[in-house]
């Protein structure tokens, strides 16, 4: 394959066309660089027991892969931007209405950054556009776990949302509307629908904060954001102020404190730093590497 940067470059090429409205000359050279791609991951990446191929942004997305999936096998970087390929290509399907090749793409963009939720909701719509409920939902169901983007939780809970709305269970509906609303994003869909449910029988306002978490545990959903993912965040973010990186740290903070609030953050951010602390003090006395940072996944 050529090198990173001509991938890119053709990629920049393709996103305008996109923005120009020209999408049928961006999809055919999307379609080209998906093609060539696709040879060289055959040709040189195979996936096997031990080893399997992602293209993880940064290091969050593989620490936060490797400690929701527990995937036992060495992780390696494919070193092309694939995710944005694929998450390009479907974008120009949808345009020139091709579901299913903007769904094939949208598989593809998934398969090489499992952690991007957008993807997975994005492809849920398809599913539910496509009259596939149970893949839609399933697909959202698979974004609490791994939302690290508030706006991304909140809109997995506005599908559970209408979904329980739509069949007959009003309270279940408010439940996950409720816990939507507490994550203060401004998401499109949720708050179209809490508009919606205003003065409903599935209005948020009519069940507490303890009947959400309730009533959505009986339906086998959390009320909240996964702790693992704000952890991974916080660890990040800790490994970056440590290296002077503090715009990202503070972003990497803020995107945590978003999905658990700044209470429970903080909680965690100083538990992490008792165990960076414990850890080299490990370190130093034995000589074996500390195992409380983001680097090290």
């Amino acid at each position: 394959m050529s090198a990173e940067t001509a991938m890119e470059d053709k990629l920049a090429q393709a996103e305008g066309l996109l923005l120009q409205g020209q999408d049928e000359p961006a999809e055919q050279l999307l379609a080209r660089l998906a093609e060539d791609a696709e040879e060289y991951v055959d040709r040189n990446c195979p996936t096997t027991d031990e080893v399997q191929w992602f293209d993880f942004p940064t290091i969050f997305e593989r620490l936060a892969y490797h400690r929701v999936e527990s995937d036992p096998r060495e992780l390696r970087d494919i070193g092309e931007p694939l995710e944005r390929l694929y998450g390009d290509f479907a974008l120009a399907e949808v345009q020139l209405g091709d579901y299913d090749g903007a769904m094939r793409a949208l598989k593809q963009a998934i398969r090489w950054n499992p952690m991007n939720c957008e993807h997975r909701l994005n492809l849920a719509d398809l599913y539910r556009v496509s009259g596939d409920m149970k893949e839609y939902l399933a697909l959202t169901y698979s974004v609490f776990e791994r939302a690290s983007d508030a706006k991304h939780l909140a809109r997995a809970f506005a599908n559970f949302a209408n979904w329980f709305a739509s069949t007959k269970k009003p309270r279940v509906a408010a439940a996950a509307l409720r816990a939507g609303r507490r994550l203060e994003t401004g998401d499109s869909v949720l708050e179209a629908a809490l508009k919606e449910s205003k003065g409903t029988d599935h209005d948020p306002d009519e069940v507490s904060d303890a009947e959400t978490q309730e009533l959505l545990g009986k339906e086998g959903l959390p009320d909240g954001a996964n702790a693992e993912i704000a952890i991974c965040l916080l660890m990040c973010a800790t490994d970056a102020a440590g290296v002077g990186e503090r715009d990202l740290a503070t972003k990497l903070t803020v995107r945590a404190r978003d999905l658990v609030g700044e209470s429970a953050a903080m909680a965690l951010l100083q538990l992490i730093r008792a165990d960076d602390v414990d850890s080299k003090a490990t370190h130093d006395s034995k000589g074996s590497d500390g195992s409380g940072s983001c680097a090290s996944a």
